[in-house]
């Protein structure tokens, strides 16, 4: 549960007032210099990030440090626990939720919190590139295009969003594209759904939402289903692949172009995809795997006809988010190919 709840309630006139909660869970956005060479980590609290933005006098703000980590080091039960929190606060009748985060793992997080979450309130994800302390930090920017993202009534039911750089996103589409870069999230597929612009949202397109894929666990302490990545390259043997039926819940394969891997991979991908769900995805990371056009040994016709599972648009880190949330709730293989078609 949340280790700190600190209200902060900003002066409007009572029309305007809009109650949006901050769930802060570490990350750039939060980092200060704590060394003598320099180096950054996660020291402000949510009320600290708070009070330093200008603009959130339209809200009535509530902050909570809900996890202070690198963005690295949060885990899928954080983000059941996080989600569980979002539903309450759904419940509890917030008009929007904004949660401040690393951006390491920004893009997966949120995918995640959108796989469990079933509500209509707004959920904005957002973090920064720049620390608290860097020349031209973009925090606290951020930090109030979500918060505007989040009060408005046109992101209900859009599910969870991602704002940076005034730009709006769907968690499903969006992704990191460059290390240091303000500008490191798109979505490249569809592009942003919308932006905001003097403060107001303005949408560009449905997303077409699929509210709350999954049920949510209700341990969020539980142990979640063993599941990684195997990344193909030119020439690799697949040496890892030997022995990860004893060890994994499930796989997902980082292929080649549309879908392919080296025909070395085929015999021992054949006897994986009898004992735990294989999933096939593309390591470029736009673009949907094939399932209908090369027929080579190791191509995606002779992977699927094997029993592994088209990833359908979804890059090998979404994909295995998606298919440890199915193991998870006990999901058969049709079920979980299913699940993936919604995707496609």
């Amino acid at each position: 549960m949340p280790d700190k709840k600190d209200p902060i309630v900003c002066s409007a006139a009572p029309d305007q007032r809009r109650t949006v909660l901050v769930l802060a869970l570490g990350g750039t956005i939060a980092m200060t210099p704590t060394s003598a060479q320099g180096g950054v980590t996660p020291t402000l609290t949510g009320s600290d990030l708070v009070t330093a933005v200008p603009g959130l006098q339209d809200f009535e703000v509530t902050a909570e440090d809900f996890r202070r980590l690198p963005g690295a080091s949060l885990t899928t039960g954080d983000i059941v626990e996080l989600t569980h929190r979002l539903e309450q606060a759904d419940r509890e009748g917030v008009h929007g939720v904004v949660v401040t985060q690393g951006t390491d793992t920004l893009e997966e997080t949120s995918f995640l919190a959108d796989l469990y979450y079933r509500g209509d309130m707004p959920v904005v994800f957002t973090g920064a590139m720049r620390s608290a302390f860097s020349a031209g930090a973009d925090g606290p920017a951020n930090l109030l295009a979500a918060a505007q993202t989040a009060a408005s009534p046109q992101a209900n039911g859009q599910g969870v969003l991602v704002v940076l750089g005034d730009q709006i996103h769907a968690a499903r589409h969006v992704r990191k594209m460059h290390t240091t870069s303000p500008a490191a999230f798109h979505s490249p597929e569809s592009g942003p759904l919308g932006h905001v612009i003097e403060g107001a949202v303005r949408l560009h397109h449905d997303p077409s939402r699929h509210i709350g894929l999954i049920a949510l666990p209700v341990d969020p302490a539980s142990r979640p289903p063993e599941v990684d990545i195997v990344t193909a390259s030119m020439g690799s043997t697949g040496v890892l692949l030997h022995g990860l039926e004893k060890k994994l819940s499930g796989l997902v394969v980082a292929a080649l172009g549309a879908g392919h891997v080296p025909d070395s991979w085929v015999p021992r991908l054949t006897a994986l995809a009898t004992e735990i769900p294989v999933v096939l995805a593309s390591r470029i990371g736009t673009g949907p795997v094939l399932t209908s056009t090369y027929s080579f040994p190791g191509s995606e016709i002779d992977l699927l006809d094997r029993g592994l599972i088209a990833a359908g648009s979804l890059d090998p880190y979404k994909a295995r988010l998606l298919l440890a949330a199915q193991l998870a709730a006990g999901a058969a293989r049709p079920e979980i190919a299913e699940a993936f078609r919604r995707y496609a």
